[in-house]
């Protein structure tokens, strides 16, 4: 494995590798006592997670930090590069999915750890923002898990009296 495909976490951390259930308390510690912008779910085969937000543009930051979180350890990115996001989709869940494929192949293909996304545009059916990060360096960096794909598998959005919330699967 090239250190580019490790940039977005694409290895399994060794203490979390096969125990979903210590992904699920190690994100829950690292959110207590902040707002809550997401929580890792657990899942059979995949690992997923459940992003909040008051408005759209939110959701869509915190989804990407949901997964830039599974794909490698925050504390030691710094935002050195940006890289622009573009993503439509026919409804929130397909705009939702695109945003997050269009990010994963961003860091994947250019070797990054991402720490941050920034939504500065929503319309009907398009988005468009950045994502902050630095080339992955294995010395600095402690890789996650391997994302493969965002998958569609119970992929939801929807709108609450207390703001947006979706769920979102990743395959790994």
């Amino acid at each position: 494995m090239s250190d580019g495909e490790r940039s977005f976490g694409l290895a399994k951390h060794a203490s979390l590798q096969d125990d979903k259930a210590s992904w699920t308390e190690h994100f829950r510690r690292r959110m207590r006592g902040v707002e809550k912008k997401f929580e890792i779910i657990e899942h059979p085969a995949d690992v997923g997670f459940i992003a909040y937000g008051q408005t759209l543009a939110e959701l869509l930051e915190n989804a990407a930090l949901a997964m830039m979180t599974l794909g490698c350890e925050q504390e030691a990115i710094e935002e050195r590069e940006r890289r622009e996001i573009r993503a439509s989709g026919a409804d929130n869940e397909a705009l939702l999915f695109d945003w997050l494929a269009e990010i994963l192949a961003v860091a994947d293909s250019e070797g990054l750890a991402l720490r941050r996304a920034e939504v500065t545009r929503v319309v009907e059916g398009a988005a468009q923002g950045v994502v902050y990060g630095e080339r992955f360096d294995k010395g600095r960096h402690r890789a996650g898990t391997y994302i493969k794909a965002v998958t569609y598998h119970q992929l939801a959005i929807v709108q609450t009296r207390d703001g947006w919330k979706a769920t979102v699967y990743l395959d790994v």
